[in-house]
């Protein structure tokens, strides 16, 4: 992605990666000192990761554990700071461990420094969680 594309552009370019499952293209998408962090993550569970090496560590083996099939619903909104988005979005796919369905609701506040993802809080829904049938607890970590 070139250095002046949008947060927007960059993010949907994301989307893409991990439709793909090219996990090291999308960490390639982050800064040195990128944070991520799941604000709702449940007892256990990573609250922040910092550096573009923690990132590629916690992603690296995403694509065994979830199989991304659309990101049916993306709205993308601007902020008033230029640099940041904020990002309604929903994921399908399937558990590959168990093939049971994977459908997950987000909200992300993603900013962009650079061409470059520098910050990421990913306010995803614990409650999939305690979902009867599903086992995304032992498959998503």
């Amino acid at each position: 992605m070139p250095a002046h594309a949008t947060p927007a552009d960059l993010y949907r370019h994301s989307l893409r990666l991990l439709l793909d499952k090219n996990i090291p293209a999308w960490v390639g998408l982050w800064a040195e000192d990128g944070i991520i962090e799941f604000p709702f993550a449940p007892k256990g569970w990573p609250t922040r990761l910092e550096g573009k090496e923690a990132i590629a560590a916690y992603m690296r083996h995403y694509p065994d554990h979830i199989d991304l099939h659309d990101f049916p619903e993306v709205q993308i909104h601007d902020t008033t700071a230029p640099d940041r988005i904020v990002v309604e979005l929903r994921g399908v796919g399937r558990l590959v461990e168990t093939g049971g369905p994977f459908d997950m609701r987000y909200i992300a506040v993603v900013t962009v420094h650079d061409g470059l993802i520098t910050s990421y809080r990913d306010y995803w829904n614990p409650t999939i969680l305690q979902e009867p049938g599903t086992d995304f607890a032992r498959s998503a970590r």
